[in-house]
């Protein structure tokens, strides 16, 4: 474990809000005097956070000053550019040496060695960890020395490099010096972040559903040891059941790591305090290894986050169809499983991760509309927005990504919805008005006689619209474009 001979050291927390797991935190904290700050970041060329991330960032940033506080240390927030930030605040605490966990898009990896540059000038050592994957992208390679492209092979090269490094120890205190008065102007607090909505305050649905930072993810991980980790495997695909981690969005803001998770999966199994199968922890880690894959993509392909990683799909035939991509966000397309998942989405701030790839092939697939639109709604709607596992989870579902499904693989919503939600119980949650009827017809209610709807309260186009698009239909048109684009 590397530590800092410093007297004073700064660590920067940015997408690793916690103390557990955290490796730059550490090596900070060995240091006779140890400052932590958090940047509200407004550089350009930085992807503004989403507005539910923002609330999730509210969150767990409150958690983190309690924590660091109980060890004797201060949490520092400031909000800038970091790239004038960190030397200035570094510079004027008399601090020797800056700590940080790495980041992985283009524009954070140009600011961080902007950052290490300026440091260097005056005199300030500036050091990087691995804090937030398990394999960092330029540790994998193909046999040729190149990126890899394709999740199995890369997943596979992972599992030989290495098995995951265990978890670092928790920092035993923090000593922080005071500030001089004069020098309180450059922080700000918490509230004035302004980071949580006001008027309206449309957070209720997601603060019932979450407990945002370091002690919410354990007891996420927790309840997942303790229930759907046991078949995982087979249950994974079903929104009408309790049946996965819930861990992303601690993974997302750094509540967790997957180091952490990893240890603790592995643990549990080979305990035997959980009945969860060889099988299961295999399922659950390849889903940690599509974030890992993901990161390599965007390590290596940084242009994932908006441009088509197959550059044929530029010519696609998109649609402007604002009616379409208004339907979609507010849950009234008259498909029950994707407005079941874009009201969870904008109750709670998540959905279950099958829904997701239906409703984004509904998007790209039924409405024609750029997946680049689709992105953008879940970046600001989902509470683990990620630009990583974002992008690449879109562009798969599009066709024009890295290892994509094909493009001609159109998620029928009908019969996703009969066979990952049977007895409609996921439907009858987020679409009520929807609730009594059966569950032969829930998927499909305009097939419902006109009795069956009645006595369930259903009048289509009053209570609940009809299909905005028929299915067939659809079907054919994005066939066509798809066939055009290869002909083309």
């Amino acid at each position: 474990m590397f530590t800092t001979s410093s007297n004073r050291t700064l660590h920067w927390f940015r997408n690793d809000l916690r103390l557990a797991d955290n490796p730059a935190l550490l090596a900070a904290a060995q240091s006779p005097e140890c400052l932590t700050i958090f940047i509200d970041e407004t550089n350009a060329g930085h992807r503004a956070r989403g507005a539910a991330s923002r609330w999730w960032l509210h969150g767990a940033l409150w958690e983190l000053e309690q924590s660091i506080a109980k060890k004797g240390g201060r949490l520092l927030i400031a909000k800038g550019d970091s790239r004038q930030l960190i030397p200035e605040i570094a510079s004027a605490l008399g601090v020797e040496h800056v700590t940080w966990n790495r980041r992985y898009s283009a524009a954070e990896r140009a600011t961080d060695t902007a950052i290490k540059a300026q440091l260097g000038e005056i005199g300030i050592e500036a050091t990087s960890f691995n804090g937030n994957l398990l394999y960092e992208p330029m540790e994998i390679k193909t046999q040729a020395g190149g990126p890899m492209r394709v999740f199995t092979p890369f997943w596979k090269a992972c599992r030989l490099k290495r098995v995951p490094a265990p978890p670092v120890p928790l920092p035993e205190r923090f000593s922080s010096p005071e500030l001089t008065a004069d020098f309180h102007s450059t922080f700000v607090t918490l509230d004035q972040l302004k980071l949580l909505p006001t008027k309206p305050d449309w957070a209720g649905g997601i603060r019932a559903a979450w407990q945002p930072g370091e002690a919410g993810a354990m007891a996420a991980l927790n309840a997942f040891l303790d229930g759907p980790f046991e078949g995982y495997a087979e249950h994974r695909d079903n929104p009408d059941r309790p049946s996965t981690s819930l861990l992303s969005p601690f993974l997302a803001h750094g509540n967790i790591s997957p180091r952490q998770i990893w240890q603790a999966v592995e643990t549990a199994r080979l305990s035997g305090s959980t009945a969860a199968s060889a099988r299961d922890e295999e399922k659950f880690f390849a889903e940690l290894g599509w974030r890992e894959f993901s990161y390599h993509l965007l390590f290596h392909f940084p242009e994932i986050t908006r441009s088509n990683y197959q550059s044929r799909f530029d010519a696609f035939p998109w649609a402007e169809n604002a009616a379409g991509l208004k339907a979609w966000q507010c849950g009234q397309t008259g498909y029950p499983i994707v407005d079941a998942g874009m009201r969870q989405l904008w109750q709670t701030g998540f959905m279950h991760n099958r829904v997701r790839m239906i409703v984004a092939s509904f998007l790209i697939k039924h409405l024609m509309i750029d997946w680049r639109q689709g992105e953008d709604w879940f970046w600001d709607t989902l509470v683990d927005a990620d630009p990583a596992s974002n992008a690449a989870s879109w562009q798969w579902v599009a066709g024009s990504g890295a290892d994509a499904a094909p493009y001609f693989r159109i998620f029928n919503p009908i019969t996703q919805g009969e066979k990952f939600d049977p007895n409609g119980e996921y439907v009858r949650i987020y679409v009520p008005e929807l609730a009594r009827l059966p569950a032969d017809v829930i998927h499909r209610p305009w097939e419902a006689s006109p009795s069956m709807r009645a006595a369930a309260g259903v009048k289509l186009g009053r209570d609940y619209p009809a299909p905005i698009v028929a299915h067939d239909e659809a079907r054919k048109r994005a066939l066509a474009a798809f066939q055009a684009l290869n002909e083309a």
